[in-house]
């Protein structure tokens, strides 16, 4: 395992302890550093590499790690970090293709506390929260909630009430949004660069809300995965372009590759439904029934017309297995 380093923070943006009712240090001490790699033939492998680094945090007292899947999507080997410098392996529990959660078993004791579970609903827009990676108060912002609301990712990736941040924390994967009464409101997933609704532009994260898990923690221990049906997804890459969805990439050997569908497609309706938003394009899909259904579209490439059917496939099959136990 190589040497876990963090770009570092503007000390203005840390947070002040005297700031907070809890103790911060030990809710910062819940957070772990997380380095994964994935097989160099992982499905994942040209799109999110192989060594992939980022947080996780520790929730129960089992030491169940909660992370951002992207980061042990197909991963062979884990190992987590804790506060007092301890490298333990880890496994895969379990991930999630919709709410992009992912779960790690240490395979040793970790010294880090769990850090409470808390509920998105507690930070409204305007609040300061805490954003948060490995490496206690150096690796803190204090940040604003600028926004709670849907996000549509090019990925066939869609969370009605994502919360966004700012400013941006130069880490995020996997870091821990602390609420001000010292629960983890949700999980760092990606920097962004967005438009307030005065028309000035912000940089900050995407978090994932916390309550999106409390639905699918149970499955996630059992299983690996949530029990209810895949939905169907295309492995297109799409992009929204003057009130048109435009294909911007494919998955290699992806049920869209298979059929036909090229970057530069322009997508005008799915099922003779007319779709102009990323939201309104997944939702039609999935609304056709779970994966496996066929996907009729009308394109235009070219400047002409045409017809695609796509039999759509289930995103988990085409990822190399994770080890569950």
């Amino acid at each position: 395992m190589s040497e876990f380093s963090i770009p570092p923070i503007d000390p203005k943006l840390r947070p002040d302890p005297r700031a907070y009712d809890f103790d911060l240090a030990n809710a910062l001490n819940s957070i772990v550093g997380l380095q994964s790699r994935a097989p160099n033939n992982a499905y994942t492998a040209a799109a999110l590499g192989t060594e992939r680094t980022g947080h996780g945090v520790v929730i129960n007292e089992d030491g169940m790690v909660l992370t951002i899947g992207y980061l042990i999507l197909e991963a062979e080997t884990i190992w987590l970090v804790d506060f007092a410098g301890n490298a333990v392996a880890g496994h895969v529990v379990g991930y999630d293709n919709e709410t992009g959660f992912g779960l790690v078993q240490p395979l040793g004791e970790l010294s880090s506390p769990p850090l409470p579970l808390g509920r998105a609903s507690s930070v409204s827009v305007g609040d300061l929260a805490i954003f948060s990676g490995f490496g206690g108060q150096s690796s803190a912002i204090t940040t604003r909630i600028e926004e709670k609301r849907e996000f549509a990712g090019y990925w066939e990736y869609l969370i009605e009430d994502a919360i966004f941040t700012s400013p941006a924390h130069p880490f995020w994967g996997g870091g821990a949004l602390i609420g001000n009464d010292g629960t983890l409101c949700g999980i760092g997933s990606l920097y962004v660069q967005e438009n307030r609704s005065d028309g000035r532009t912000y940089d900050g994260n995407m978090i994932v809300p916390s309550d999106l898990l409390i639905p699918i923690f149970n499955d996630l221990q059992k299983f690996g995965s949530p029990q209810r049906p895949a939905r169907p997804w295309l492995g297109a890459l799409t992009a929204e372009s003057d009130k048109k969805i435009v294909v911007v990439g494919l998955w290699d050997n992806g049920p869209a590759d298979k059929a036909g569908l090229k970057v530069g497609d322009i997508i005008l309706d799915v099922n003779k439904a007319f779709v102009s938003t990323l939201s309104e394009f997944f939702r039609t899909i999935w609304s056709l029934g779970n994966a496996g259904v066929e996907v009729p579209l009308n394109i235009i490439r070219a400047g002409q017309l045409r017809s695609i059917i796509i039999g759509s496939g289930d995103r988990s099959k085409y990822y190399r297995s994770p080890r569950l136990h």
